[in-house]
């Protein structure tokens, strides 16, 4: 919120603006009042959906099969047809405004999980998304989308409630999440796939299971080893 004021008041201060303001300073009609607050509200909303997808705590992935992000974000054309083709629709784009990362697809796994159909990196003109085989052994290998991690404080099944969903979500059972006593899950995260299905499904609010980057994974594994 103290970003949003920032931007405000750098707005706010342009010379037409001000020259506005004192005329409200001497004629402030419920007319003007009106055009005053709307004005706000439109700064408002603006710098919200401008600036949301690219605050430093945006956790996003990209979509399978991308190359490493800056090889990525140099072959990516912005053509949009990953997206097109999705039918799960989960794939987004970066808004203008986000510097490199403009027009690039990424996923957020709380709005919509990948179902691994690989048509995206299929139809991809570019390379940035590569081709893969949709068949289970594939994906296996190939798909490196992220890593799943587990709250044992708030997932429901640690916590003398049983519920399963993330284990039942997962298109690799018994692989990528296990299942123990009363439906606890227990992450296999060698073998995660990262499609983001277990955080889509979570009953949790916040949500116990999220799926992050392998980058931001490796990172967050060195700072606990």
């Amino acid at each position: 919120m103290l970003g949003f004021f920032k931007k405000l008041n750098a707005l706010l201060s342009q010379p037409g603006l001000q020259s506005l303001f004192g005329l409200l300073k001497h004629k402030r009609t419920r007319r003007d009042v009106v055009k005053y607050f709307g004005l706000a509200l439109g700064v408002y909303f603006f710098s919200f959906f401008k600036w949301a997808p690219v605050g430093r705590r945006f956790r996003y992935l990209r979509p399978p099969g991308a190359l490493v992000e800056d090889e990525f974000q140099q072959k990516c054309i912005r053509c949009g047809l990953c997206g097109d083709v999705c039918p799960n629709q989960c794939i987004r784009f970066f808004e203008v405004g986000a510097g490199q990362k403009s027009g690039t697809p990424y996923i957020v796994p709380r709005e919509q999980g990948c179902i691994l159909c690989m048509k995206c990196n299929n139809v991809c003109p570019s390379g940035s998304l590569q081709p893969l085989a949709g068949d289970i052994v594939s994906i296996r290998e190939n798909v490196q989308m992220g890593v799943a991690v587990l709250d044992v404080d708030l997932c429901y099944s640690y916590n003398d409630r049983i519920c399963g969903v993330c284990y039942r979500a997962c298109p690799l059972q018994d692989e990528a999440i296990k299942i123990d006593a009363w439906e606890t899950p227990v992450l296999v995260q060698e073998k995660c796939v990262g499609c983001g299905l277990c955080e889509r499904i979570c009953y949790h609010y916040p949500q116990a299971i999220r799926v992050i980057s392998r980058s931001e994974f490796q990172k967050e594994w060195s700072a606990i080893s």
